[in-house]
Order: C-alpha cells, then structure tokens, then sequence
C-alpha cells in the first residue's frame, strides 16, 4: 500500500506529515495546538519529540522543533475533523493501515507457534470456529429479516394472513390447518360456543393476540358484536420462528 501519510515503526503517525497531506494552510504549531483542545492526552494518543533543524545543505541549525507523534486512532479523528475532501482520505487511509496491522498481528500469532503440526490444527480450530460462525449467522438470517420487518410495521393481521406468511417463509400450512394448530397447542380457546377460536388467557398475556371487536346494527334495530382474533406484531414474530425451528429440526439428520 502507498503511503500517503508517514507511519514510523512503532506505527506512530508523524503529525507534520499528516499536516502537509491535509494541505492546512494554518502553521504547524498553531494548527497542532488547536487539535490538541478535543481532548487528546500526551503519553496516551500522542508523543513529543525535539529535534534540531537542518537547513537545506545539511547543517544542523541552532534552534530546535517540536515534532508530534500520533495514534493512528488520533491521525484519523483529526482527519474526520477537518470535514474536507482530504480529510476523508486520510480517514480511510488510515483504517486500511488498522486493517493492514490486524491482518499481521493474526498471521505473526499463528506463526509464533515452532511446531508445524501444532501450527496447523491452530489453523484448522480458527477455520472451523469462523465457518460455525458463519453458518449461525446464516440459519438465522431469515427469522432476524422476519422479526424487523414486523417490528417495523406494528401491524396486526388476521390468522388466515398469519398462514400465508408462514407459507410464504418455507412451510406448507394454509388457514384452517393453523387454526386447528393453535387451538390443539392452547392458544385459542378450542371448547365450542361464542368463545371458540378466540384467544386464551395465555396468549393475551403474553401479547400474541388482540381482540377486535365490531359492532353490527341489524335491519330490526337489534346489535350484535362480532369479535375477531388479530395477530399482534410480536405473535407474528413468534408464531413464524416457532415454525421455523419446527422445519429447521424435521431437517436435521436423526
């Protein structure tokens, strides 16, 4: 990688180079001491060195300057700092060398280890927890876009629209089927009269069901009030994870 931005060794940032890349017009010192006002601390996020001035042909000059090394964490707040197109160079500059540095560290710690075999099943162990890893993040894809589009909505929906969701996410399951399910597994009354299919005292504690209840004024001036089971935004987050741990565990091998 070019460097832009003098880096020393240590991984320290020389500040006037960092200076003369922003292109400040402010002088060094005066620049360096305003930047120094957010907050960095000496010995933490930046060290001072006096060094003697040579002149152009080489001959040290009796007066000395202050030279500033920084963190590449500092280099790169004080580039986001100055909220210009420079700026943002440096900032992503310097996160390619953070990445750069974390990519030697991992390899210089694998190869610490003398013996090759050893080396090697390091190497293995690493792999493996990455894969499991992302095979996790993998299986869990579809319920996490499930659960934040619903909790984005808020909305409540019917339990024949529950169904098709449901569907829609991998298992074969159409409206009365999941209504004789619900009932079966407690959360909707299943005894027969004006409560049947209506939620269980379970479920509505646990915010999975609302009632919605409509009054209808019938042509003999008589009223009744028909009540109908919505599914809460956090039902339908429960009821599809529900069913998709039931399809992901008839998918293991036995």
């Amino acid at each position: 990688m070019n460097e832009l931005i003098k880096i020393n060794n240590e991984n320290k940032v020389d500040g006037r180079s960092l200076h003369e890349f922003l292109q400040i017009e402010t002088p060094f010192k005066k620049w360096i001491d305003r930047m120094l006002e957010y907050g960095f601390v000496e010995g933490v996020d930046f060290w001072t060195e006096d060094k003697n001035v040579r002149r152009a042909d080489g001959a040290i000059m009796p007066q000395t300057q202050t030279d500033y090394l920084l963190t590449i964490d500092m280099a790169k707040e004080i580039s986001m700092i100055q909220r210009n197109e420079r700026g943002k160079q440096a900032r992503l500059y310097f996160i390619e060398c953070e990445k750069r540095l974390k990519e030697q560290s991992v390899v210089r710690d694998s190869y610490m280890i003398a013996d090759p075999v050893e080396r090697a099943l390091k190497w293995a162990e690493e792999e493996k927890i990455r894969q499991e890893q992302a095979n996790q993040i993998e299986a869990q894809k579809p319920m996490v876009l499930f659960a934040s589009s619903v909790s984005a909505s808020k909305s409540e929906i019917l339990v024949g629209e529950l169904a098709k969701i449901i569907k829609q996410n991998g298992v074969d399951m159409g409206e009365k089927r999941l209504f004789a399910w619900l009932r079966e597994h407690g959360y909707l009354i299943s005894r027969k009269g004006n409560d049947w299919n209506m939620p269980t005292q379970y479920s509505m504690e646990r915010g999975l069901f609302r009632i919605k209840e409509t009054t209808v004024n019938h042509s003999d001036g008589h009223t009744t009030v028909n009540k109908t089971p919505k599914v809460t935004g956090k039902g339908q987050i429960y009821f599809v994870n529900k069913f998709l741990g039931k399809q992901k565990a008839k998918a293991l091998p036995q």
